[in-house]
């Protein structure tokens, strides 16, 4: 029988997703009395809450309940590091849209009609609204955080050093970036039904990245023990990050209107509401220096970062983190300090978002490399391979916060890409078409990204999973990893049939609920296979213990000299037999059967912790991370002069991914990460008003990628990593990394701008629309064409 780990096996839902059979939230048929719920938010942006009016919307007909903060059973304030956001604004708004009251009717029609009847009486106050406001008016999110390369034994020698690095160096560059937020933009918008049970219990049904935070959550606002809440995720139509905590407070609200009614109860988001009051990727906006020699190696370099938090903390603080740890990228840099801080503002709370910060921080240093080589006069691909970490070298391998970085071929995938992309040749012929082209410009770029795996707070490295092989011989898994389209119960199904010797089909991945795997982790970090399936394969192996040694005794046979021997069990192909005796050989169910007859035990729970992950964040110091996923990619585009239009002519990606455990999966991750990256970097943009309104608030005005912006050549290659022996299987995460590479796209455009007038590019932002790309044109139309060399 062929194995099933490293095969290109399709998506466990494919036919489903294609057919329209698979089943999400608002798939679910009504139940009987159920109950659907909406919520009116806050119409202004900061403001005092004077007076609530329900009256006239509980006396809307077919409305149920009418619902506000003091009907909560518990406390009104949640939050997963900090817990200052309330469930519903009791004396003061911070937001646009901040829910405030929860509606419960017998239809949508009856639901809206009472939202609208709902009189709100608030006294607006001056709104923070932006980076610049907030540092202004000293209004912060946690306390500043602080990092820096050990370059000395105190701060005070660190200090002097430092400086000296700079005073001494033969370039120094400095100035500010910014980069954007971005939306999630997940299909099915954020959902909840929420069924009351016995003895006041309460059953969510949620689409959620982290069953765990919502069962915690629904109990805390109810005044329940968490042991009175199941919650349950059978699939999600996408997450990227959105639905790690900011699916809690619309499970919140379906579960309060079901618990004061006893009826079920149904929330589902318009895309609308959603994109209003949902947090998303932070913008940031980050003062740079960096020192450099006259080969454009990097000497020193200081970033400071200020993120839009929002207003309330969510996950900013850690975002923030993630962003400072990823700060250097795959480069090099023997002196540098960080410092970070997350503003407060007006504005939905951000949240996570695939890369979690990482992409805000690399972004940064990536603009750095790519100016440091027009100055130095070289090809940025040179200044890069130059700055890359090298394996095995103590002086080029150690990060800013002390960890090594081992065991990768960051230098061989530099190497092969520039061979592969025929970036040498494309770079000749994209000076000798912007030589001659009067309407259009263009750009060729690379880019790396050494992207750390593991959650940065330690005990969220756990994971947990419970197998069951039954007596046909099939098998049951569950863990607390939650499936939103990026394959994580197809890998899980592949490494359970591997360990059983079973055709996948054999087995089945269980809907994600409390109720079976306890205190998990979210499905978050591009770590769910790896804490996950690491779990999963420790509970087979300790079921598959306990079949040898029945087996040893099954197949035993003192006649013929056969002693009982587990080592000597081979359970493979659908079938158990005595390695001694390959002919003597039992159908894999019919030994599970006989197995249970004789009281062996056919199911277990494994457990897995990653192991080596000591980071200290008051110190700024350790390993936070198990391993790196690596990669580079290398991006053409073409740029209309005359429209802004940007079009990506080509892409190449290469990444280590470890040995892939569904090359079909991977590729797909892969292509779907720069995708999405290249949307952050180029197309996607949100706007706001100067009340706090978001105006792209749907398909219309927010412009995600379509077939019409992917590469018109896109080439996705992966290179083997013969050092890295550790993980599930010698697999690599593949989930968030990719999206990285996206800045290639965004390095190609600024590429080609560096054609245009002086040369100069500092100051491009992220995104760079085509609006962006025309107006800094423009304001060099007049200057002659630059013939810039990096």
């Amino acid at each position: 029988m062929p194995k099933s780990i490293g095969k290109p096996l399709p998506h466990e839902s494919a036919r489903g997703h294609v057919s329209g059979a698979a089943r999400y939230v608002d798939d679910i048929a009504p139940q009987a009395g159920e109950l659907c719920v909406e919520f009116v938010g806050s119409p202004v942006a900061a403001g005092r809450i004077e007076a609530i009016e329900l009256d006239a919307a509980r006396a809307v007909p077919g409305v149920v309940c009418v619902l506000t903060a003091d009907d909560l059973g518990g406390p009104n304030h949640f939050g997963p590091i900090i817990p200052d956001e309330p469930f519903l604004a009791e004396s003061e708004v911070a937001y646009v849209g901040q829910p405030m009251v929860v509606i419960g009717a017998q239809n949508k029609a009856a639901a809206r009609r009472a939202r609208e009847a709902v009189q709100l009486k608030i006294e607006p106050t001056e709104p923070v609204l932006s980076i610049n406001d907030a540092i202004r008016g000293d209004t912060y999110i946690g306390p500043p955080r602080h990092m820096a390369s050990p370059a000395a034994e105190d701060d005070e020698a660190f200090e002097g050093a430092f400086e000296a690095a700079f005073r001494d160096a033969p370039h120094r560059l400095s100035g500010r970036f910014e980069s954007g937020g971005q939306e999630q933009f997940y299909f099915e918008t954020q959902a909840a039904i929420a069924t009351p049970a016995e003895g006041g219990d309460v059953r969510v049904l949620s689409s959620t990245q982290n069953p765990t935070e919502t069962q915690a959550v629904v109990a805390e606002a109810l005044g329940l023990g968490m042991h009175q809440v199941v919650c349950e995720c059978h699939r999600m139509g996408g997450g990227f990050g959105g639905k790690e905590t900011q699916s809690a407070i619309p499970a919140v609200m379906a579960a309060l209107v079901a618990q004061k009614t006893g009826r079920p109860a149904r929330v589902v988001l318009d895309r609308a509401d959603d994109m209003r009051v949902t947090g998303k990727r932070h913008a940031y906006q980050t003062d740079y220096r960096v020192a450099f020699d006259e080969r454009g190696r990097l000497l020193a370099a200081e970033f400071d970062f200020f993120s839009n938090g929002g207003a309330f903390a969510d996950l900013s603080t850690s975002v923030m983190e993630r962003t400072m740890l990823h700060a250097e990228n795959a480069y090099h840099v023997p002196m540098m300090r960080v410092t970070g801080r997350v503003c407060r503002t007006n504005l939905p709370p951000n949240t996570a978002f695939r890369g979690f910060g990482g992409p805000q921080g690399i972004a940064v240093i990536e603009s750095c490399v790519q100016e440091i080589a027009r100055v130095v006069g070289r090809d940025a691909l040179d200044v890069r391979r130059d700055n890359l970490y090298l394996d095995g070298d103590a002086q080029r391998s150690v990060t800013q916060y002390g960890q090594v970085v081992r065991d990768h071929v960051l230098p061989e995938i530099f190497d092969r890409l520039a061979e592969t992309s025929d970036y040498q040749s494309r770079m000749r012929e994209t000076h000798a078409f912007n030589a001659a082209s009067q309407t259009h410009v263009r750009g060729l770029a690379i880019s790396a990204i050494k992207f750390g795996i593991s959650f940065t707070t330690k005990f969220l490295n756990q994971a947990n999973a419970l197998v069951n092989v039954y007596t046909d011989g099939t098998v049951q898994v569950s863990t607390g990893g939650t499936e939103m389209g990026q394959g994580l119960y197809t890998k899980i199904r592949q490494l359970v049939a591997e360990e059983f010797g079973l055709p996948p089909e054999r087995v089945r991945v269980m809907a994600t609920s409390t109720e079976k795997n306890n205190n998990t982790s979210p499905t978050a970090a591009s770590a769910g296979t790896d804490l996950n399936g690491a779990a999963a394969v420790n509970a087979c192996r300790e079921i598959l213990g306990r079949m040898r040694v029945y087996a040893a005794e099954l197949f035993a046979d003192a006649e013929r000299g056969l002693v009982a021997a587990p080592e000597h069990i081979r359970i493979e192909g659908a079938q158990v037999y005595d390695d001694r005796d390959a002919n003597r050989r039992i159908d894999f169910g019919e030994f599970c059967a006989m197995a249970r007859r004789e009281r062996v035990d056919l199911g277990a729970r494994g457990f897995f912790a990653t192991p080596g992950v000591d980071y200290n964040r008051d110190t700024g110091r350790g390993n936070p991370f198990f391993y790196y996923t690596t990669g580079a990619a290398v991006a053409g585009v073409t740029i209309d002069r005359f429209t802004g239009e940007l079009v990506v002519d080509r892409a190449d990606l290469l990444m280590d991914i470890g040995r892939s455990l569904n090359p079909g999966v991977d590729r797909g991750q892969v292509i779907g990460g720069f995708v999405q990256g290249v949307g952050w970097v180029t197309d996607e943009e949100l706007r706001y008003d100067d009340a706090g309104h978001l105006l792209s608030t749907g398909p219309t005005t927010y412009k995600i990628p379509n077939v019409t912006d992917l590469p018109r050549e896109l080439n996705v290659d992966f290179i083997d990593n013969p050092k890295h022996t550790k993980n599930v299987r010698l697999s690599k995460a593949v989930g968030e990394p990719p999206l990285m590479l996206g800045v290639a796209a965004w390095m190609a455009a600024k590429h080609a701008l560096s054609f245009v007038g002086d040369g100069k590019t500092l100051g491009l932002r992220i995104p760079a629309t085509s609006e962006e790309l025309l107006m800094r044109m423009t304001q060099q139309r007049s200057a002659p064409v630059g013939e810039p060399v990096a």
